[in-house]
């Protein structure tokens, strides 16, 4: 629960961007193939730490907000199992209303907080992976590459690339310098998981993936 939100930018859940940058004479004989893992070379870059702490900053009180939320609904869920058998049938009806509405407002909650929270990430994703995109192209011109491509998962049968993910991670961080990214506390917060543990409604938690930013 509480490594949701990194997962996310570690840019991850949320991102899958192809890219392939040529050079100028990408039929040349011999020419040099690379392979770069877009998503990790983006999500470890300064700029992109900072992101992750900034964004899990943001939601902070959204996600404790959710996280009593579905802490309360499951403290009526066993309130109601194990005590099924002295509530008198008015309570039970009145805790169980309770129960309805503390699940829609909770489904409600969630289904706001994880299309905001995804628009943010697709702003980010867009913003890093267009100078990356940039960075990645200059540099296969610069050093007679004729191809350079996400690589992640290989799907040839024979393929040898220079992998070129560290070197991109070290000129986007020189191209482009953070301030001042703080350290990773290891205590971020998440969102709280989609389904709630007892047999209630529960809802989707499936995050459409970001948008693949344009060259």
């Amino acid at each position: 629960m509480r490594n949701r939100v990194s997962s996310l930018i570690v840019l991850v859940g949320l991102l899958t961007l192809p890219i392939v940058a040529w050079g100028q004479t990408p039929a040349a004989a011999g020419a040099k193939i690379g392979v770069i893992n877009f998503q990790g070379a983006i999500g470890n870059t300064a700029e992109g730490k900072k992101s992750v702490l900034e964004l899990q900053k943001k939601y902070e009180p959204r996600t404790r907000d959710l996280q009593q939320q579905q802490q309360e609904i499951q403290n009526l869920q066993d309130q109601l199992q194990k005590q099924a058998a002295t509530l008198s049938d008015d309570e039970q009806r009145r805790l169980a209303r309770e129960l309805e509405d503390k699940q829609k407002r909770f489904k409600r909650g969630q289904e706001d907080y994880q299309a905001d929270i995804q628009a943010e990430q697709q702003e980010i994703v867009q913003r890093l992976g267009q100078k990356m995109f940039r960075l990645v192209t200059d540099y296969g011109q610069q050093n007679g590459f004729a191809l350079i491509m996400e690589g992640y998962p290989q799907v040839l049968v024979y393929f040898a690339p220079i992998d070129v993910t560290e070197e991109m991670i070290k000129r986007y961080d020189a191209a482009y310098p953070v301030a001042s990214a703080a350290p990773a506390t290891g205590t971020s917060s998440a969102p709280p998981a989609a389904k709630p543990a007892a047999p209630a409604p529960k809802p989707s938690t499936a995050a459409k993936p970001a948008d693949k930013p344009k060259p």
